[in-house]
């Protein structure tokens, strides 16, 4: 009789969750095509859209807040099974900060396993001159944030990481951070 019970549950979930999930799809697409439509029939919204996707930078990060917060997850398939959700909880850890070109020099242990400092979308993976491999998050704040003289890391780009998800090894002891938001360069003591 419980086991009866426990199936019918989960099926009228399952069932709310995929209506759900097709209802924010079909809006998705309607909101899609209608600014399709405007930016064909109209140059004005096309040098609109022409100026703030391609010329300048797209803050993933913001909009997928911004959908979060008025229509929820985009999936909501965690609902699903909601005992089991990762948790990070790792903090940056060093011996020593010093300022280093646009950022910092940060001194860590020998293999030392980097956490991101806030959540975010990962928009950069590969080499960036004096400061070799980097990884760079735009986080939900709106900072942007490098992550220089990594390796081993499996973080693939338009990656979302949470909030002190270990992302990689430093390479020896010393860790390059950088802090921007709208292309200026931050002072690094406020955000480590």
């Amino acid at each position: 009789m419980n086991s009866k019970y426990s199936y019918k549950k989960n099926s009228t979930n399952l069932s709310k969750i995929l209506k759900k999930a097709f209802t924010k799809l079909l809006l998705t697409v309607i909101v899609f095509l209608i600014g399709l439509i405007l930016v064909k029939d109209n140059p004005k919204y096309k040098n609109i859209i022409k100026e703030n996707i391609y010329n300048k930078s797209f803050k993933f990060t913001k909009y997928k807040t911004l959908y979060e917060k008025y229509f929820g997850n985009i999936l909501s398939i965690d609902k699903l099974n909601p005992t089991t959700k990762e948790v990070f909880n790792e903090k940056l850890q060093y011996q020593k900060a010093s300022t280093y070109k646009d950022g910092v020099k940060l001194n860590v242990n020998k293999n030392y396993l980097v956490p991101t400092i806030e959540s975010g979308i990962v928009v950069f993976v590969g080499n960036k001159e004096d400061y070799g491999d980097t990884i760079i998050i735009e986080q939900t704040n709106g900072i942007t944030t490098w992550y220089s003289n990594i390796s081993n890391s499996d973080i693939k780009l338009y990656d979302y990481v949470e909030k002190g998800t270990l992302i990689g090894e430093v390479k020896s002891t010393k860790l390059y951070l950088i802090f921007q938001k709208d292309g200026k360069f931050l002072d690094y003591k406020k955000y480590i």
